[in-house]
């Protein structure tokens, strides 16, 4: 968006023998966020850490229908996530999360939305995949 928030790919490793890819963002200019995502042979977007490998977070299903559910770990721990297929058009696909087994979060969702080849949604000032500038 600007030199104080973006997002950038900066690897790509192997956790569990799967290649994941590296995010790194920067936050307001003084947070840094890393996150390890892959898109699996069944169209789900996966999240893991090299330092926990055996955890593995569905953060979307873009194979699932509106109205589909899935939980995020399947644990059912207060961390586990509820998630419907809120929208899902040719070209973006929204995902409702609800923690529905933390005491205070629970009932209090949140939207991730995703826009087919380019990510999150925004008023990207440059947009680049792959070397190619989309904006």
């Amino acid at each position: 968006m600007n030199n104080q928030n973006f997002t950038e790919i900066k690897d790509s490793v192997m956790i569990s023998g799967k290649l994941y890819y590296k995010f790194v963002s920067l936050i307001g200019g003084d947070a840094y966020a890393t996150s390890y995502l892959r898109i699996d042979e069944n169209g789900k977007l996966i999240s893991s850490d090299p330092r926990f490998p055996d955890l593995k977070v569905i953060r979307g299903d873009f194979s699932a229908k509106v109205g589909d559910q899935f939980f995020t770990t399947g644990i059912g721990n207060d961390t586990d996530q509820q998630v419907t297929v809120t929208e899902k058009t040719d070209t973006k696909m929204s995902f409702s999360f609800d923690y529905i087994y933390h005491v205070n979060l629970k009932g209090h969702p949140y939207v991730n939305t995703y826009i087919k080849g380019q990510g999150y949604p925004g008023d990207w000032t440059r947009l680049k995949i792959n070397g190619v500038v989309l904006k």
